[in-house]
């Protein structure tokens, strides 16, 4: 007879090591041990305990706890785009397309979404590589933007633009030893490209961005990392941030044109990290992979390789949630490709809310229908208001006395270089002096941040990114503060 139940309980208590736990620490997947993610690393879970604190009545030097360490723009006061939740809430409640409430454009919208769902339904699943009307209008939108043809075939639709990099990445990364794939990335970076290389085993070569030009990317700096990598892995791919998260530079033209002729002949797979195409202000203007791309003509719009991302969680939408987003790919091997194909049906399908959401990012209201005005006011209005932030912090920043803040020429953030007395390089064992600074910063002034040590930078500086998505006033406070702080931690250190 099997035995019972209290006898096997016995067996744990008596510390039988058959029956101990068959997931541990030591056995588990080393992988992930190695994986950090500092956007929500342990200044974050820090805050959140304060966040608790203050709810529980605790006294603390403030009064609340700001946030300004992601760029969660709904979570920071941003207002949804009239149109797309309407649109959301008819295809999520059919019944309100019987309400004169909500504009015909929104309802026609939602008809069309709907019509494509199985069993009409945004609560059916789709095909894996999303609902076909949707890819179609991906592709229009793509044609639009860069002139010219877009397939809807190359076109995936997948839960935000992490899960699309993150499914791309795993196609590329094979082999062992000195023969392992190396994924070439920017350091500033942002932590899901490392935490990703870290999960798959592949090997991170980092190439550093010229803070002293603006953050800029320098072919000599692309070309010594490649040389430098290939003594111990198999360097096969380049990651670009553009515009750049955390750095918030936007690339010229001229720059794409040279990465590209960089990737032909050192025989890389380029990927285009393009979420923030919307958010450029000044002069700036974005100019995307794919354009570039076959303005150079068939010797390598027919031969470079590229996945090309974009989401519905930045720009002017902030629409984080709904997890929206596609790739585009472009001379994928056509074997390859089906394999693609495969590994996205594994997981069935990307949120179809998602996919909604991001049809109505790619086919706004159109000029001769009735939502375009407050469309197009609501979009222009986020746009220039954070237009208006990122000069605001560039220029408080620099008027602190160790802080150095080049432009935001696009994306949300800012990454402002600190300099540290050198009493605070050996305050806290172990802890870097960036991470020092934040934590000493969210406990004094109740201000959220990412220290630069997060993201990579270059040895004996040290950074924190930051968000310039809080609503003009509250932000005028986030900086009044981190420079009052920085002045008050530098002399504490410096005498």
């Amino acid at each position: 007879p099997p035995p019972r139940a209290d006898n096997m309980s016995q067996h744990v208590v008596n510390g039988d090591s058959s029956c101990g736990k068959v997931l541990t620490l030591d056995n588990m997947n080393p992988n992930v041990k190695r994986v950090e993610y500092a956007v929500r690393g342990p200044i974050v879970l820090r805050a959140m305990q304060l966040e608790k604190e203050l709810k529980e009545g605790a006294k603390k030097p403030f009064n609340e706890v700001i946030r300004a360490n992601i760029g969660d723009a709904q979570a920071m006061g941003q207002k949804p785009i009239t149109f797309f939740r309407q649109v959301m809430a008819l295809c999520s409640y059919p019944e309100l397309l019987e309400d004169d409430k909500f504009p015909d454009d929104a309802k026609q919208r939602a008809r069309r979404i709907l019509k494509a769902c199985g069993g009409s339904s945004i609560g059916a699943y789709s095909a894996s590589q999303g609902i076909e009307c949707i890819r179609q209008d991906v592709s229009r939108y793509i044609e639009k933007r860069d002139g010219f043809a877009s397939n809807p075939d190359n076109i995936y639709l997948s839960t935000g633009a992490s899960d699309a990099i993150v499914t791309i990445l795993k196609l590329l990364v094979a082999g062992e030893g000195s023969n392992r794939t190396g994924v070439l990335i920017s350091i500033p970076q942002y932590p899901l490209y490392s935490a990703t290389l870290a999960d798959l085993g592949a090997v991170q070569v980092n190439y550093y961005l010229n803070e002293d030009s603006c953050w800029s990317l320098d072919i000599p700096e692309l070309k010594r990392a490649v040389t430098e990598a290939r003594q111990h892995c198999n360097p096969r791919v380049l990651c670009i941030i553009n515009p750049g998260n955390p750095t918030g530079q936007v690339q010229s033209k001229e720059c794409i044109k040279n990465v590209i002729r960089f990737a032909k002949e050192e025989r890389l797979f380029l990927m285009a990290d393009e979420v923030y195409q919307d958010n450029v202000y000044r002069d700036n203007e974005f100019h995307s992979f794919k354009k570039v791309l076959f303005e150079m003509g068939s010797e390598f719009s027919s031969t470079v390789e590229l996945a090309s991302f974009h989401s519905t969680s930045k720009c002017y939408m902030g629409e984080c949630g709904f997890r929206g987003g596609y790739v585009e790919v472009i001379n994928l091997d056509p074997g390859v490709k089906a394999q693609l194909t495969k590994l996205v049906s594994v997981r069935l399908c990307a949120p179809v809310p998602g996919q909604a959401l991001l049809d109505l990012v790619v086919n706004p209201p159109q000029p001769d229908e009735p939502s375009h005005a407050t469309f197009m006011k609501e979009r222009t209005t986020v746009l220039a208001n954070l237009a208006e932030k990122a000069k605001l912090t560039e220029e408080i920043f620099n008027t602190v006395p160790g802080i150095k803040c080049n432009p935001v020429q696009g994306a949300m953030y800012t990454f402002p270089q600190i300099k540290l007395p050198q009493k605070c390089h050996s305050t806290e064992a172990g802890q870097e002096p960036d991470m020092y600074y934040c934590m000493r910063l969210l406990e004094e002034e109740g201000i959220c941040l990412v220290p630069g040590s997060g993201f990579g930078q270059r040895k004996g500086t040290f950074h924190f990114r930051m968000t310039i998505l809080p609503p003009t006033e509250k932000l005028k406070i986030v900086l009044k503060k981190i420079s009052d702080f920085h002045v008050r931690f530098t002399k504490e250190f410096s005498e």
